[in-house]
């Protein structure tokens, strides 16, 4: 039986991929302290996802390990050898990372160099993938021509038809500190990939989501949003006219690329993931969809105080991903992922 390897398995894309692999056939063992909790308070608790992993995935093995314990990942490591590592851990909010930079460093860069070793030590023959952020390329697509649009802003640069592609620069464009300790992860990850020779890549998320996200306003954009509209809680919308734009991928897609990669890797790749221009949406047009959903007004109030570095515009050029796994697409829509979250947050879960 082969063995994978999840940190932050009680987060979004941690469980996602632990469901998936188990149903594959594999042994999972996920690494999660809930520092999702520390982060972002009780609306941020994630071990009633870590109960229902153990309960509904008997070959699922949780370790209570914080990535930032050097010693006790390269134990960990040392021990298991795993078939396979995906990486998902991490501090993973560009507005909390101001408050607590050591925290957030520590997480993000000095957690991941932590694990990357530990790979390269125990067991470099086997693939490596990491989560990393669209925030990488900080506020530079801001600098992209824009026109305005009823409900959305969208691109009005021919060069972007399609989204933006991995070649885009991430530098002289603010982060946040965020934004620059992914920055960090992510080249690292990239460098033991391309000097070792490690099979790594990193993926730069847009929206990732889905129904089992414990969404907070300072993460989880649609996840956050649909559980204000279910409760009757006002949702804050931060500058550009509520029609900043993002491409939300179901936590799915996501583990069936992962799983795409595993079969068959490379060393030192960088993939920009999202659900492209067609799983877009401003939040004016997320309120709607919501509400055709849900039959419940939006309570919204708008403050023109845009987040630092936050990104106008954006969704992923997928090419390069299809072209190098052709056999892998979008396979959920945005008004099915948001049903889905609308039902998870109308059930039993602890909220």
């Amino acid at each position: 039986m082969k063995t994978l390897l999840v940190t932050g398995s009680s987060g979004l894309i941690g469980s996602e991929v632990c469901v998936h692999f188990a149903s594959l056939g594999w042994q999972i063992h996920g690494i999660d302290n809930n520092q999702r909790a520390a982060f972002f308070g009780p609306q941020g608790d994630t071990r009633w996802n870590q109960r229902r992993l153990i309960e509904s995935l008997p070959a699922f093995v949780h370790h209570e390990l914080d990535i930032r314990d050097r010693p006790g990942i390269l134990r960990l490591l040392a021990e298991l050898r795993p078939d396979a590592i995906v990486h998902t851990a991490a501090q993973p909010s560009h507005d909390r990372a101001a408050a607590i930079p050591f925290d957030d460093f520590d997480t993000n860069a000095v957690g991941t160099l932590n694990l990357l070793e530990a790979v390269r030590q125990a067991c470099p023959e086997s693939p490596l993938v990491h989560m990393s952020t669209n925030k990488v390329y900080g506020d530079r697509p801001n600098s992209i021509r824009l026109q305005e649009l009823a409900t959305r802003w969208d691109y009005d640069d021919p060069e972007f038809e399609h989204g933006i592609a991995e070649h885009f620069s991430i530098d002289q464009s603010k982060h946040s500190l965020f934004g620059a300790s992914k920055v960090a992860a992510d080249v690292m990850v990239q460098e033991y990939g391309r000097y070792f020779g490690l099979p790594t890549c990193a993926l730069r998320g847009g929206c990732l989501t889905g129904p089992n996200h414990s969404g907070v306003e300072l993460h989880g954009f649609l996840s956050y949003l649909v559980k204000c509209n279910l409760e009757g809680r006002q949702y804050r919308i931060f500058g550009y006219l509520g029609k900043q734009v993002r491409d939300n991928i179901h936590s799915h897609d996501v583990a069936r690329f992962i799983h795409a990669f595993i079969e068959s890797p490379r060393s030192g790749e960088v993939y920009n993931i999202g659900g492209g221009k067609p799983n877009s949406c401003s939040i004016l047009e997320a309120f709607q969809i919501t509400e055709s959903i849900t039959s419940r007004p939006m309570d919204y109030v708008y403050l023109d105080e845009p987040r630092i570095g936050d990104h106008i515009c954006y969704y992923s050029d997928l090419r390069k991903m299809r072209s190098h796994y052709p056999s892998w697409d979008i396979t959920v829509s945005i008004e099915e992922t948001i049903r889905q979250i609308v039902e998870a947050w109308q059930g039993p879960r602890q909220r």
